[in-house]
């Protein structure tokens, strides 16, 4: 799903965690500017059909997975130990 998040959210987010990461305990009062710009492009994301429609069909997907192999996608993905 990342991949469908434009790169001014992900620019958005970068610049809220490092303006967070910079201002340790003070960062809610620091940080506003770059949280409500984070906010309202994640709101814009979540208000578009077609956004909706692509993480619908990418949950259905994994969930018809999970169905068959009772593996969930994370653990399905993850590379298994070998053996010597």
């Amino acid at each position: 799903m990342d991949a469908a998040i434009s790169p001014l959210t992900q620019w958005n987010c970068t610049d809220f965690t490092k303006c967070c990461k910079d201002s340790g305990v003070l960062m809610v009062v620091k940080c506003r500017k770059e949280n409500s710009a984070l906010k309202e492009c994640l709101i814009a994301h979540y208000n578009d059909p077609a956004f909706y429609e692509e993480c619908k069909m990418e949950y259905l997907k994994e969930r018809e997975e999970f169905r068959k192999t009772g593996i969930p996608t994370k653990k399905r993905l993850q590379k298994l130990p070998t053996s010597m």
